[in-house]
């Protein structure tokens, strides 16, 4: 069965590359209106992924955002119900890692991380919420939140205490706000999705630090990506696209009576 999303308006941070992009590409595909965003700095990136999308026919647009910057989520939300009336589906995936001993960080790089992985998802859905209401409204089916948290979101691993704290904190935030949403009669759903280990330039650059550390008792950012694929049960790394293929699912109509759910996309990492 092919998932149609037609019709329907999608936003999607940090789209110019990796799991964000093969996203913006999924839901287009699918039929809907994208909203590519990502910080200013990744213009180039973002303008091919849009070009790419609108090439194949599809319906994509750029818009330059900075998650962390109250202003810019007014601003770009203000934009698409200008262009677009209303929201069908806010896909949360941008975020930022750190990969460090903890008593060697400091105060700020916990602000830090605390600023855009989880004040940018706070400020995402508070902004998002007028828009998704209307078409709400207007379907039954709901309209769609989907953060992206982490299987470091669910259980620790060593030198990312500080990742883990705020995918942690997106987990039950979602769970928290679906079941509000819920009683409130928002018809939103909301859902979260907690990667494995995926192969993106984040991975490689967890690979590069993490075998720095001598972790796994690696010492090359190459015995590293070996190490992650051991500790895999399938034996490998995820792809962007298999991460793209949840968030169709959560974002189309045939997720209706999905909402305050945690959907493992790990390889089975986190049922060890």
């Amino acid at each position: 069965m092919s998932i149609d999303l037609s019709g329907k308006t999608a936003l999607v941070t940090g789209a110019a590359s990796g799991i964000g992009e093969a996203v913006a590409r999924t839901l287009a595909a699918a039929g809907a209106a994208v909203v590519v965003t990502d910080l200013a700095t990744q213009f180039d990136k973002a303008a091919a992924v849009v070009e790419a999308i609108v090439a194949g026919g599809d319906a994509a647009e750029f818009r330059a955002l900075d998650i962390s910057q109250e202003e810019q989520w007014i601003s770009v939300t203000k934009h698409v119900r200008e262009r677009y009336g209303a929201l069908d589906v806010l896909v949360n995936n941008a975020g930022v890692v750190l990969v460090k001993p903890l008593v060697e960080t400091t105060l700020e790089e916990l602000r830090w991380i605390s600023r855009i992985n989880i004040e940018g998802v706070f400020l995402g859905v508070k902004h998002a919420v007028p828009l998704l209401r209307l078409r709400g409204q207007a379907n039954p089916a709901g309209a769609s939140i989907i953060n992206f948290s982490s299987a470091m979101g669910i259980k620790g691993y060593p030198f990312g205490s500080l990742y883990s704290m705020s995918k942690g904190a997106i987990r039950l935030f979602s769970k928290s706000i679906a079941l509000e949403f819920a009683q409130l009669h928002y018809n939103i759903r909301v859902n979260s999705i907690h990667p494995g280990l995926v192969d993106t330039a984040m991975v490689a650059h967890e690979s590069e630090k993490l075998s720095a550390l001598g972790a796994m008792g690696t010492s090359t950012s190459e015995e590293m990506r070996q190490a992650f694929q051991n500790l895999n049960p399938l034996g490998r790394l995820g792809t962007p696209q298999e991460l793209a293929n949840a968030v169709l699912f959560l974002a189309s109509d045939l997720s209706s009576f999905v909402t305050g759910s945690e959907m493992t996309v790990d390889g089975g990492e986190t049922a060890q």
